[in-house]
């Protein structure tokens, strides 16, 4: 049995990431659920400015999170047999992360992703991610046991398992009492509400950006002759969203910030002020720093979205999704020393 306080469901991979400044945004205003996009000359050769080797994955990310944040913390992921595996591994180990349920796949390789960033003033990302051994992630409940955890931090599930994976997560939770924060991944929102709804009312905590939140909102709300735009406003999705059955809604905004919504009060809080070299791994830092502020100052949300936008802002200060993350100690003090609103 793995006693821990939060167990991480989901992703790991490597990470490489090039920084270039030949690439092109272009603003996609008509589509809601994709504001932006970057492009590159088609058949052009592009030359990387800077490169960088990290890990990364939401459920590795999340795991290092807690775990520094000092959370007894396990991971549910899948990696190869492989060097990219070990590798995984041992970082884990390194932040003292419980290694126990990670499993092991004979045929698939560890996941590793190409972060392809800008070089401008917010070096925003995009990411095509070989997910390998990701995919393969199964769980069963009965296997899984009474995992001595309180809290199911569950990230992106990929691959043609996810379904019944999520099943059996769920399943677990309900029967051993343990609670449930989700950031839904891409192929759970693209499933839609009605795939999702039954594991929504039982989430304690549901965390997304705003484009994530739109996406969701969209396959279950029926617009009629609404004009769309009135889901940009993040009061409208936090109100659909807590409908649905989830205890907390949280959104973030980028740099709008982030909004939280418990059926009683609508939170908001501004972003930290940070200078950016990096995104990447910025959403698995806010929300398990959400989730860990939350335990520690007993479901204070306000204070909450505080651990979040401190620690996020922290991320985006290094390049690589875990190389910000904050101690509980460091994290504190940099509480201290920001005189803002909430």
């Amino acid at each position: 049995m793995i006693k821990s306080d939060i167990i991480t469901i989901g992703g790991a991979v490597k990470d490489f990431t090039f920084y270039t400044d030949q690439g092109k945004i272009f603003s996609t205003p008509q589509n809601l659920a994709t504001p932006k996009m970057l492009a590159f000359e088609y058949g052009g050769k592009i030359n990387a400015k800077e490169v960088y080797l990290n890990f990364g994955g939401g459920a590795a990310n999340s795991a290092v999170s807690f775990s520094k944040l000092g959370f007894k913390t396990a991971a549910i992921i899948r990696i190869g047999r492989d060097e990219i595996g070990r590798e995984i591994v041992n970082n884990l180990k390194k932040q003292k992360v419980n290694t126990g349920l990670i499993q092991l796949d004979n045929k698939n390789h560890s996941g590793f992703s190409f972060i392809i960033a800008t070089d401008k003033k917010d070096r925003e990302h995009i990411v095509f991610s070989s997910r390998g051994a990701n995919e393969m992630l199964s769980i069963n409940a009965s296997k899984l046991g009474a995992p001595a955890s309180h809290w199911f931090y569950l990230t992106s599930l990929s691959g043609k398992n996810w379904v019944v994976a999520l099943k059996e997560i769920f399943k677990s939770a309900s029967k051993n009492q343990t609670k449930i924060a989700w950031n839904p991944g891409n192929l759970q929102l693209a499933a839609g509400k009605k795939a999702l709804a039954v594991y929504l009312e039982q989430t304690q905590v549901l965390i997304l950006n705003k484009d994530e939140a739109i996406e969701l909102v969209l396959s279950g709300v029926k617009l009629g002759r609404r004009n769309p735009n009135f889901l940009n406003q993040p009061v409208y999705l936090l109100n659909i969203l807590h409908e649905w059955g989830p205890k907390i809604v949280v959104i973030t905004g980028g740099k709008k910030g982030a909004w939280a919504y418990d059926g009683k009060k609508i939170y908001r809080q501004n972003i930290f002020k940070a200078k950016v070299l990096d995104t990447t791994g910025v959403g698995d830092a806010f929300g398990s720093s959400f989730l860990a502020g939350l335990i520690i100052n007993k479901t204070d949300i306000g204070k909450a979205l505080k651990w979040g936008m401190i620690n996020s802002a922290s991320v985006l200060t290094e390049v690589g999704a875990q190389n910000g993350l904050l101690s509980r100690q460091e994290l504190e003090e940099k509480l201290k020393s920001f005189k803002q609103k909430i």
